[in-house]
């Protein structure tokens, strides 16, 4: 999460944090918007605030809360708890693809195999925006004013 927020607010912008309390752990960064730092003690309550708002789902290498949480969120949008048209990109291509079997998963019937299609398995940031602007913009248009873009605002022709 520290490297979403540096580069928002090394860019000028804001950024949520959204932390969790654990006896090994320091607290949120540095890089986060004071009046935007969220701290709770449950997972629970971390992971739905957190589904609540969500328009996309870009999620890193890591480690049994980041399986978790993807995992919850992978299952609320294949349930139907959550939009289906989620967009979610796995940024680091040879991590996701070597440690979690997903063509197995879909070959064995247990997820479907539109599942694992809907994935965008990336390095390349260029790549990643194209995929998420491209599917805000066909799915989720009403609700970038709620997230405060400009009104008519084109991410397709947004450069980075």
């Amino acid at each position: 999460m520290e490297a979403a927020n540096r580069g928002a607010h090394d860019a000028g912008g804001k950024s949520v944090g959204m932390g969790i309390t654990l006896p090994f752990e320091t607290g949120l960064n540095p890089y986060v918007t004071p009046e935007l730092a969220f701290e709770f003690h449950y997972f629970f309550t971390r992971k739905f605030s957190m589904a609540y708002h969500m328009q996309a789902l870009v999620v890193a290498p890591g480690g049994f809360g980041t399986f978790d949480e993807l995992f919850e969120l992978m299952t609320l949008k294949q349930t139907g708890k959550m939009q289906s048209g989620l967009p979610v990109v796995l940024f680091g291509k040879q991590f996701w693809q070597e440690v979690v079997n997903w063509q197995a998963l879909a070959d064995s019937g247990t997820i479907n195999q539109r599942d694992v299609d809907e994935l965008l398995f990336t390095d390349d940031v260029d790549e990643a925006f194209a995929f998420l602007t491209s599917h805000l913009q066909a799915t989720s248009t009403p609700h970038f004013a709620e997230c405060g873009l400009p009104p008519g605002m084109d991410l397709r022709h947004t450069t980075s």
